[in-house]
């Protein structure tokens, strides 16, 4: 998929709150202007001044810090690096947050993250993520370190439980001089369980179960994970499995999506520390979907004869193996090899009719890279890190009605990626004296890219992405950074080969069939980037102990050859002969007559918008608010252009009672009216149609998690999820999203004991 125009889009993108949970402060409020008023270029370069200004100020006292610093590790090539400190925008959702979430789907986990919105609708099946405009393959999905590169039309991009999930991050912006062809949007990468994330202090084996419900889907879940990690750490071993078992969904409107589903999941993982300095790490991460719902599951959809119920089995399945060696007291040697095997099938029998289709995508990988440390002074130093990347993405469909077997638009066909990169992290300086110090973060990527088809095209080009980044810290408080890039998108084998039927409408003069042609021309889409901005924190502002920290960034974004399937009939819109009376000829189609979907290279895009986050930590309260806003616009026609959301500002924010071992909060969405849209003029509806309303959602949640006693190890989630029962949209969406949603949570980990260690 692509940056696509409004009057191009047919799914729905849900509207997520966010959450990533801070704990520790007193009070906390931030303006960030008048909503639903947008902001203009000068206006969002104000604000983060603003913040730089505030952040400089004199006088500030700071107390003594308890660090709780997010840690990214797919921002930059040389793994783990604070999120506070990188040089962009990437966000962190660590465990804690995504039970307090209590997310049952991959969308509930990014509520509030700015930048990162899903479309496709409520449906498990169907939901695709969006970062600052773009969404399906303009996104890198990450596995621990296995890429997913399944796509298609209708379904979601990926499909994994969030009880798998040890933390989800989230990268921005161009990021293609590391991850290469894909990464424009950015990078979401989702890491899984390890003993740690179950066990408590002086526990070796734990084993913990888990039941849950909410009333908007009537799901009920049920998990199992049994862990183990030796005293000495060597060893860490992670076996999950669990369910989950949900009905029709009941929207804010009032209406019923149907949507039964059921998924099974689980996680086998272990990791060895051995020898000197080797540590190896195998993992198996799988889900089976099985739904009742559309062939086509995004949107309000509901079946019909062109969008037939469908007995939907999604299975995705991946392994993986990583080696890593970083022998004592050698700078020189810090290496990684991973190899892995991504699955994803989903097999579509219709109800209704004797027809089967099929789609699946296999991923085999491997990556090896090394980082190297050298001394450049007392004050300055270099981590420099390198490596290669290769890949083989294959497809193949079915259908058990064509003569062949063959499958409209799913060409059975494979692509190879190789990829070298280099990635230099200098150092100078040191914070609070002289100048400060200065991170400067070079890197540079060389793809080779080839694809073909079964019926013989071929595509083979490469690709050069640079992309330099920088970060000032005058002070340890205060950051200044800034980064500019290149990313490029390589054709998709549906974009480059898709051939056959691609819908057939049924009309009173017949019918009317749309056949996908091949764009022999079809060109890489390319962005150029850059990104600036501010990030500061502060301790001991209310309360001995407290944090505020506050990071924000204003970029712009422009991208040429945008793919985007164009549906074209003979007359540029549907045949004037198949509507109304008289009924004119039967309506016929197919290439011969000019009724055709093909993919080009069209909108050169102009985008830019704002990221705000901010966090507020203390003994006794906690808050996190977020801002992003976007703009997006097709320099050649003036339309709006990508995947774009209203202005959206979000609060979490909650108290903490130790002595009941409780905390309670709530979170609020808030998102301006929507006017960035392009009017459908063939509808016949007015221009306001299009347009979104503003939203209000509230939630409320508690958690009660007791240190120790009789009940140690329990955990018990209530929320109620837009409890006000809003009836609301994000975007032009199509579909409303989920109702009032009760929930509750229960588990209980029970330590294994054997040890002297344990209770």
């Amino acid at each position: 998929m692509r940056l696509r125009s409004f009057a191009t889009r047919v799914a729905s993108q849900p509207s997520k709150r966010i959450a990533l949970r801070v704990s520790q402060p007193a009070t906390f409020s931030m303006s960030f202007g008048e909503l639903g008023k947008p902001m203009t270029k000068t206006m969002r370069r104000m604000l983060l001044g603003a913040a730089c200004v505030i952040a400089l100020q004199p006088g500030a006292a700071f107390a003594q810090e308890t660090e709780l610093e997010a840690i990214s590790v797919f921002a930059t090539a040389g793994g783990a690096i604070s999120a506070f400190l990188f040089p962009g925008q990437v966000s962190v959702v660590e465990r804690d947050a995504i039970d307090d979430l209590a997310a049952t789907r991959p969308a509930d986990i990014f509520e509030g993250v700015p930048g990162v919105t899903f479309e496709g609708g409520p449906r498990r099946s169907g939901q695709v993520p969006t970062i600052r405009g773009f969404e399906g393959e303009a996104i890198v999905i990450l596995f621990d370190d296995a890429r997913q590169s399944f796509s298609s039309g209708h379904d979601g991009r990926f499909f994994v439980d969030p009880d798998l999930l040890k933390a989800v991050e989230v990268v921005k912006g161009p990021t293609s001089s590391i991850y290469g062809s894909g990464a424009i949007g950015g990078v979401i990468a989702f890491r899984t369980l390890e003993a740690a994330d179950i066990l408590r202090d002086g526990e070796t084996a734990a084993v913990r179960i888990k039941t849950g419900y909410q009333s908007v889907d009537d799901e009920q879940s049920y998990a199992i994970t049994g862990v183990q990690r030796s005293e000495s750490g060597d060893v860490d071993l992670v076996a999950h499995f669990g369910y989950r078992n949900s009905a029709d969904i009941e929207l804010g409107s009032g209406a019923v999506l149907p949507a039964d589903d059921q998924m099974t999941n689980a996680l086998v993982k272990g990791a060895f520390t051995f020898g000197d300095g080797f540590k190896s790490t195998t993992s198996w991460i799988y889900s089976n979907l099985n739904a009742l719902d559309p062939q086509n599951p995004q949107g309000d959809n509901v079946g019909g004869t062109d969008n037939p119920l469908v007995d939907r089995r999604v299975l995705s399945s991946t392994v993986q193996t990583k080696l890593e060696w970083k022998p004592g007291n050698n700078d020189f040697i810090d290496a990684r090899v991973v190899a892995y095997r991504a699955l994803n099938e989903v097999e579509e029998p219709e109800v209704e009719l004797d027809r089967v289709t099929s789609r699946e995508v296999e991923t085999i990988g491997f990556k090896a890279d090394n980082t190297s440390r050298f001394s450049l002074g007392s004050m300055a130093g270099v981590k420099l890190t390198y490596g290669t990347d290769i890949y083989r993405d294959t497809q193949t469909g079915s259908d058990s009605t064509s003569a062949d077997g063959s499958r409209g638009g799913v060409p059975d066909a494979e692509s190879t990626f190789i990829g070298f990169f280099s990635e230099a992290e200098f150092t100078f300086g040191q914070t609070g004296s002289g100048l400060g110090q200065l991170t400067v973060i070079p890197g540079i990527r060389w793809d080779s890219f080839e694809s073909q088809s079964d019926l013989g095209n071929s595509i083979d080009e490469t690709a050069v992405s640079p992309k330099i980044a920088a970060t000032w810290s005058p002070v340890d408080w205060f950051n200044l950074f800034g980064n500019y890039g290149k990313a490029f998108r390589a054709p998709s084998y549906n974009e480059a080969y898709s051939v056959g039927n691609h819908f057939v409408i049924p009309l009173p003069g017949g019918l009317v069939a749309n056949d996908f042609i091949i764009n022999p021309d079809l060109q890489p889409e390319e962005a150029i980037g850059w990104e600036a901005g501010a990030s500061f924190k502060f301790g001991g502002v209310f309360a001995a102990g407290d944090q505020f920290r506050v990071k924000g960034s204003y970029y712009e974004m422009d991208v040429d050859n945008l793919i985007e399937l164009q549906v074209l009939t003979p007359f540029g819109a549907l045949s004037p002969r198949c509507f109304g009376a008289p009924v004119g000829p039967p309506c016929i189609g197919g290439a011969a007559v000019g009724w055709t979907s093909q993919n080009v290279n069209v909108q050169n895009a102009e985008l830019d918008g704002v990221e705000i986050e901010a966090t507020y930590d203390s003994t006794f309260f906690y808050a996190r608010a977020t801002y992003a806003q976007i703009n997006g616009i097709d320099a050649d026609t003036g339309e709006y252009a990508g995947n774009l959301f209203p202005d959206r500002y979000f609060l979490d924010a909650g108290f903490k009672l130790p002595v009941i071992d409780s905390r309670i909060g709530a979170r609020a969405t808030f998102a301006a009216d929507f006017t960035k849209t392009n009017p459908d003029a063939s509808s016949g509806s007015p221009a306001s149609d299009f347009f979104r309303d503003s939203y209000q959602v509230f939630d409320l949640y508690a958690v009660w998690q007791p240190d120790d006693g009789l009940w140690k190890g329990v955990r018990l989630d209530l929320g109620v999820d837009n409890i006000t029962d809003e009836d609301y949209e994000v975007v032009a969406a199509g579909v409303s999203e989920e109702g009032r949603n009760y929930k509750v949570g229960l588990s209980y980990t029970i330590p294994i004991c054997g040890t002297s260690a344990c209770p």
